[in-house]
């Protein structure tokens, strides 16, 4: 992935949805012959030169200032997280002739974690790394987001669900959002942060290489270049086994993990979301403790339930 390219392609694509009457400019000509603010215009409100601005655009120039690059920010109305992306996408640029690609290893759970993970309980809980691959999940996270799948994938790296291509490639999990274009863009957006924040990754280069290759609504939603930081989202979610939920979702930095996350997904209290929840929960525990009073492997064909076999 060229850098210096996404940095030139985002001011670009966000210049194109800024329109003159949005920063207060005269629209003399309703023919313009480019969507949104010329380079010129875009230039005059930041304070820079045209020229300047336009091998900025163009990946030739990677040496911007701080300050010029919040100027840029500002003139484009981006918000804390798109600016934050702005200046990961030009600091990177800068040292992009540096940097090696290179492979990290398996990414492992620490006992710490594992042990939040026991604590919550009931509680929907879901471990991601920083390319939405699933590290962990508790049964009743694995019931709700993803329960046609082995329970037992996210312990093997070659095997692990990434929430990203499940969402955009998996028709199941497609299906328990009501508001499904929404949950997409969400997704498309934190790829967009990731990518500013780990240019370097292959792991990550290639998960966007084969979404872009797989589906085009992922590809129209990447030239979008709109970006999205993890912190609280609400979802509306229609469960095969308990029907509608009204999920909020909270994700959380881990400590010392390199990009690892929790997201955590409650809901208001005493609603019907709630009692959904309640159940959910009880089934994904009761599935569990059957299948270990059992003692027997997973049959192979059980992946076509919605709660897989445990063991």
């Amino acid at each position: 992935m060229n850098i210096k390219s996404e940095f030139g392609r985002f001011l670009q694509t966000r210049r194109g949805q800024l329109q003159p009457a949005d920063v207060g400019l005269p629209m003399y000509d309703q023919r313009r012959r480019v969507p949104g603010l010329r380079r010129d215009e875009l230039a005059e409100l930041a304070g820079v030169s045209e020229s300047y601005y336009t091998r900025l655009e163009q990946g030739r120039s990677s040496n911007a200032s701080p300050e010029v690059l919040d100027a840029l920010a500002c003139t484009l109305r981006l918000d804390e997280t798109e600016r934050r992306h702005l200046h990961d996408l030009a600091g990177t640029a800068r040292q992009s002739r540096k940097v090696r690609p290179r492979r990290l290893a398996p990414e492992q759970l620490n006992a710490a974690t594992r042990q939040l993970l026991d604590v919550l309980g009931g509680v929907p809980a879901v471990v991601l790394n920083r390319n939405s691959d699933v590290l962990a999940w508790n049964p009743t996270g694995h019931t709700l987001f993803a329960g046609h799948l082995d329970p037992r994938s996210p312990d093997q790296p070659g095997r692990r669900p990434n929430t990203a291509r499940m969402v955009f490639l998996d028709a199941r999990v497609r299906d328990l959002y009501d508001d499904w274009p929404k949950k997409a863009r969400d997704v498309v957006g934190k790829l967009r942060f990731a990518v500013g924040q780990y240019p370097d990754d292959p792991a990550l280069v290639e998960l966007i290489d084969e979404l872009v290759t797989r589906s085009t609504e992922f590809t129209a939603l990447w030239s979008e270049h709109r970006v999205r930081d993890w912190d609280i989202a609400t979802h509306r979610m229609h469960h095969p086994l308990v029907g509608p939920v009204d999920v909020i979702q909270q994700a959380m930095p881990l400590p010392k993990s390199r990009g690892q996350r929790i997201v955590i997904v409650t809901t208001e209290p005493d609603s019907p979301s709630r009692a959904a929840l309640t159940l959910l929960a009880q089934l994904s525990t009761s599935s569990v403790e059957h299948q270990e009073s059992i003692q027997k492997p997973a049959y192979p064909g059980s992946s076509n339930a919605w709660i897989t076999s445990r063991t």
